[in-house]
C-alpha cells in the first residue's frame, strides 16, 4: 500500500502530469466501480496527507512568516523614504543645471547691454511712475528713494495643486522688489490693474518649472511656506524673466554690500582724553568690529529659503549653525540685530516644517527610525522639549494604529499574544531609539517615563476589554497576565520596568476575577453537597482511575495511591474528590496571577472555599446515624486535613514565598476529633 502511494504522489507531482489523460487510461484499466472507489480513497487520503504536512509547515514556520511580514513593512517604508530622496536629488539637479545655464549667459547678456546701454534711474523712475499710475492701490510705492523699473509683462498664474490656471497678473520687477498686480474686469480710466502682492527681492527664490506639456513655459516663486507658479507667453519670455529676475537679485546683493563696506570707516577715529574725572568713558562704535560682508553671510537668508524649500533640514541648521559660530563674542551691532531678525524668521519657518515632519497626521510608516531626522534637527535648534514631546506624540499614535488595526480573533490568548507581540515591540523600539535621540538631553527621560505609564494604560484597556470584560475563565485570564508579565520583565533589559505598573492597572479587574471565580467554585460544591450520599466511586474502567490518580498527581496529592481500593474502586466521595480538582485548580491559577496587592483577597478566597467543605463533613457527621457511612465520612475528612489541606498550604508558601497563617489555624481548628465512641468531627 505504502508502494502504491508513493507512485502515486510521484505520478501526481511530476512535470508533465496530463489530468485528461490520466481519468482516461484510468477509467480504461479498471474493472469496475470497486476500482474506481479505491483509486478515488487513495487520491483523498494522499490529499488529506499533504493538506496535513501543509499544515503543520504553516504552524512550524508561522513566526517566520511574521517576521517575513514586518520586514516587507519596513523594506516598503524605506522605499517610499528612497523615493522622496531621489525626488529631492532631481530637483536639486535641475536647479544646478540651470544656475550653470545662467552663467553661460553672463557673457551675453553683459554684451547686449553694452551695445545697447542702459536708460538713465531718472528715466526708469519716470516709466515707473507712468506705470504705476495704472495700478490701483499702490500709491506709496514710490516713496522708496532709488526705485526704479527693471522689467514688466504679462503672465498667467496657476495652482501649485492642481496645475489649473487661476487667473492673469501683471508683473513689475523693480531694482529691489516685484510687484504682482491683477487684471481689473470693469476698468476706470487709465487704472488697467490692482495691487495683488509685494515682494523683497531677498524674500524669495526663483526655481525653473520643467516643461510637462501642455504645461510649459513655467517658473516658481518660493516664499516659504508658499509658492506661486507662473506661466510666461512663450519661452522666450520665459528665458528673458529668469535671466533679468538672477540679474536683478545679483545687482542688488552687490550693491547692498557696497554700500555696508562704504559705511566702514578706513580709521577710526580716536576720541580726544577728557580731562573731567566725572565724563563717563563712552564706547567706540563697534560696527567696524563685526565683518558682514562675506558673500555667504549676504545671501543667508535667501539660502535658508532654498534649504527649507527643498527639505534640505540639515543643511539648513548647518548654516544657522556656522553663523552663530561666527559671530560668537562679536558685539550686537544694529547690522548684526538686523540679520538675526531675518534669520530667526527662517528659524521658525524650520521650526514650523520639522514640527509638521513629527505630527500624527503624518505617515506613521516606518517605526521609530523614521523621525531621527526631523527629531536630531530640532535638539541642534535647541528645540529638545519640543523634539521630545511631538516625538512621543508621534509614537503614541503609532501605537495606538497597530492596536485599533490589530483583529480580534476567536481565541482569546491568541489575540493577547498578538496584542503584547505588537506593543511591546513598539515600546522596546520606541525606548532604544528615545536613548539614541536623546541620549545628550537627560531631562527628557522623565517624560519618557509618563509617555511609557500612559502607553500601558492604553494597552490595558484593550487587554481588559478582552479578556476580563468577555468573561473568560480564570485559567484562561492567568495564561493572558502571565504572557504579559513576561514580556513586561523584557523591558528590564533596557532599564524600563513597567511591571509595577501594569499591576496596578490591572489588580481591580483580577479582584473580581478571582472572587468570581469563588463564588463559582462555592455554588459549584454546595450544589455537589446537596446531592451527596457518601458513597465510593466507581470509575468503572482501570483506565479511568489511572487518569484520575494522574490528575490528583499534577494537583500535589502524592499519595492519593492509599485511597485507591480492589478493581476501579476509590475510597473517597466523589464531592470530596472534585472538592480537591477544583480547589487546587484555583490555587495554580491564583498562583499566577498572584502580586502582593492581591495577597488578603487571594487568601480570603481560598479561605471561604475550604470552609464549605469542611462544614458539610463536620455537618454530615453530626447528622449520620449508621456507623458505616460515619466512618466513611471520618476517611474523607481525614484526607481533607491530613493530605488536600497541608498540600494547598506548602504550594501556597511556595509560589508567595511566606506561610499563610489563616490557613493553618483553619487546618488546627478543623481538626478531627472523638467525642463518643462514634467518630465526628469539631469545626471552629
Amino acid at each position: 500500500m505504502t508502494d502504491t502511494g508513493g507512485r502515486l504522489r510521484k505520478q501526481l507531482e511530476s512535470a508533465n502530469f496530463d489530468p485528461q489523460n490520466y481519468v482516461k487510461q484510468l477509467s480504461q484499466q479498471s474493472d469496475g466501480d470497486r476500482d474506481l472507489q479505491e483509486h478515488r480513497q487513495k487520491i483523498q487520503s494522499l490529499a488529506d496527507e499533504t493538506a496535513q504536512n501543509l499544515k503543520k509547515n504553516v504552524y512550524k514556520n508561522y513566526r517566520q512568516f511574521i517576521e517575513t511580514a514586518k520586514e516587507i513593512s519596513y523594506l516598503e517604508s524605506e522605499m517610499y523614504q528612497l523615493s522622496h530622496i531621489l525626488t529631492e536629488q532631481k530637483s536639486i539637479m535641475e536647479s544646478i543645471t540651470q544656475a550653470l545655464l545662467y552663467t553661460d549667459k553672463d557673457e551675453t547678456a553683459k554684451e547686449m547691454l553694452a551695445a545697447f546701454p542702459k536708460e538713465t534711474e531718472e528715466v526708469k523712475q519716470r516709466t515707473l511712475t507712468t506705470l504705476l499710475e495704472k495700478v490701483e492701490g499702490c500709491k506709496n510705492i514710490m516713496e522708496a528713494p532709488g526705485r526704479y523699473l527693471v522689467y514688466n509683462g504679462d503672465l498667467f498664474e496657476y495652482d501649485a495643486d492642481n496645475m489649473s490656471q487661476i487667473q492673469k497678473v501683471h508683473a513689475f520687477l523693480m531694482n529691489d522688489c516685484l510687484l504682482i498686480a491683477t487684471w481689473l474686469a470693469n476698468r476706470r480710466g487709465t487704472v488697467k490693474y490692482k495691487y495683488n502682492a509685494l515682494y523683497d527681492l531677498e524674500s524669495f527664490a526663483v526655481v525653473n518649472v520643467k516643461d510637462n506639456p501642455p504645461m510649459k513655459d513655467m517658473f516658481k516663486i518660493l516664499m516659504y511656506p508658499d509658492s506661486r507658479i507662473f506661466q510666461a507667453e512663450n519661452s522666450k519670455i520665459k528665458k528673458e524673466w529668469l535671466e533679468i529676475l538672477e540679474e536683478t537679485k545679483k545687482n542688488k546683493v552687490a550693491k547692498d554690500q557696497h554700500k555696508k563696506e562704504e559705511e566702514v570707516p578706513t580709521s577710526p577715529v580716536r576720541p580726544e582724553a577728557s580731562t573731567n574725572p566725572f565724563d563717563e568713558d563712552e564706547p567706540l562704535d563697534s560696527e567696524e568690529l563685526v565683518d558682514l560682508s562675506p558673500e555667504w553671510i549676504q545671501e543667508l537668508p535667501e539660502d535658508l529659503d532654498v534649504c527649507i524649500a527643498q527639505r534640505d533640514f540639515e543643511g539648513a541648521v548647518d548654516l544657522l549653525d556656522k553663523l552663530n559660530e561666527y559671530l560668537k563674542d562679536q558685539p550686537v551691532t544694529p547690522r548684526v540685530k538686523e540679520l538675526r531678525t531675518k534669520v530667526e524668521e527662517r528659524v521658525r519657518q524650520l521650526t514650523e516644517v520639522l514640527v509638521f515632519e513629527l505630527s500624527p497626521d503624518r505617515s506613521l510608516r516606518g517605526g521609530p527610525k523614521a523621525t531621527r531626522r526631523a527629531v536630531s534637527q530640532l535638539i541642534r535648534l535647541g528645540q529638545s522639549t519640543k523634539a521630545c514631546e511631538l516625538f512621543l506624540k508621534n509614537r503614541a499614535a503609532a501605537v495606538h494604529t497597530a492596536i485599533r488595526q490589530l483583529r480580534i480573533e476567536g481565541a482569546t490568548l491568541l489575540y493577547i499574544q498578538k496584542l503584547c507581540n505588537i506593543f511591546f515591540t513598539s515600546l522596546l523600539e520606541t525606548a532604544r531609539e528615545f536613548e539614541t535621540d536623546f541620549a545628550g538631553n537627560t531631562g527628557c527621560y522623565s517624560a519618557f517615563v509618563v509617555w511609557s505609564r500612559s502607553a500601558m494604560r492604553m494597552f490595558v484597556d484593550a487587554f481588559s476589554k478582552q479578556v476580563f470584560d468577555s468573561k473568560e475563565s480564570l485559567s484562561t485570564a492567568a495564561e493572558c497576565v502571565k504572557f504579559a508579565s513576561e514580556h513586561c520583565r523584557q523591558l528590564g533589559e533596557i532599564g524600563l520596568d513597567l511591571t509595577f505598573i501594569l499591576q496596578s492597572l490591572l489588580v481591580k479587574d483580577i479582584k473580581a476575577a478571582l472572587q468570581s471565580q469563588k463564588d463559582i467554585i462555592i455554588e459549584a460544591t454546595k450544589h455537589r453537597n446537596s446531592e451527596e450520599m457518601w458513597r465510593r466511586m466507581n470509575l468503572m474502567t482501570p483506565e479511568a482511575l489511572a487518569k484520575l490518580k494522574d490528575e490528583m498527581r499534577s494537583c500535589g496529592v502524592s499519595t492519593f495511591d492509599q485511597y485507591t481500593g480492589d478493581d476501579c474502586w476509590v475510597n473517597l466521595s466523589y464531592t470530596v474528590v472534585a472538592f480537591t480538582k477544583q480547589m487546587m485548580a484555583f490555587l495554580e491559577e491564583g498562583l499566577k496571577l498572584y502580586f502582593p496587592e492581591l495577597h488578603m483577597v487571594f487568601l480570603e478566597s481560598l479561605r471561604e472555599i475550604i470552609l464549605v467543605a469542611v462544614q458539610h463533613v463536620d455537618y454530615s457527621l453530626r447528622c449520620e446515624q449508621e456507623s458505616e457511612k460515619k466512618a466513611f465520612i471520618l476517611q474523607n475528612a481525614a484526607f481533607l486535613h491530613e493530605t488536600v489541606l497541608p498540600v494547598v498550604e506548602r504550594r501556597f508558601e511556595e509560589g508567595v514565598g511566606k506561610p499563610a497563617k489563616q490557613l493553618q489555624d483553619l487546618r488546627k481548628s478543623s481538626r478531627p476529633v472523638r467525642v463518643n465512641p462514634e467518630s465526628t468531627m469539631s469545626v471552629v
